[in-house]
């Protein structure tokens, strides 16, 4: 009996140790970004030794595959399912950009620096792929049932960027709703 419980609390100690590890680089991903992050200071922030980040993380996307999933636990994207069953095409475009842009407001800067390292950092760039990906596929969603398919596709997918966002709520001081609507408008122009 004595075995298995040392056996058990060891478990629950690494798996202790690798919660760290992975709360501390997704600390210093969302601060310094992950092209700046290093494995010592990944170490510092945990509380152990390089070693012990390597042993726990074989390579570089090991750790930051945990990593991104951690985040993505802690910062769930909006689900569909909130706009998916509205039939009024510019009503369900309202409930997703409403939807994202409460996102953005929540992780806005996480994903700033995220977009800045992609440029450098061929880890991060695969990870902005992917979640640019994503919007793609919510953007070819939502221009189901509006004439003029191809310009509408490219107003909403300019509606859904981050940097959108950022320009009408963070640089120009809209609030969420005024840029919700001011994009309605715009999708609905063209």
């Amino acid at each position: 009996m004595t075995r298995k419980y040392e056996l058990n609390r060891r478990a629950e100690r690494q798996a202790e140790t690798r919660k760290r590890i992975v709360e501390a680089t997704v600390g210093l991903h969302t601060s310094i970004g992950p092209a700046q992050t290093t494995i010592s200071a990944i170490a510092e922030r945990a509380g152990v030794q390089r070693h012990t980040v390597y042993a726990h993380f074989r390579d570089e996307r090991e750790l930051f595959d945990a990593c991104s999933a951690h985040w993505a636990d802690v910062h769930p994207f909006p689900a569909p399912a909130r706009w998916a069953g509205v039939d009024d095409a510019e009503l369900r475009l309202r409930e997703a950009l409403d939807a994202v842009y409460e996102w953005y407001e929540r992780v806005g800067h996480d994903l700033e620096i995220f977009k800045r390292d992609s440029s450098v950092h061929s880890t991060t760039a695969a990870l902005v792929e992917r979640r640019e990906g994503g919007l793609l596929s919510l953007r070819d969603g939502l221009a189901a049932g509006w004439s003029r398919r191809k310009t509408v596709r490219a107003a909403i997918g300019h509606a859904l960027e981050l940097e959108t966002w950022h320009s009408l709520v963070r640089r120009h001081g809209l609030t969420r709703r005024q840029a919700v609507d001011a994009m309605l408008r715009f999708v609905s122009s063209v």
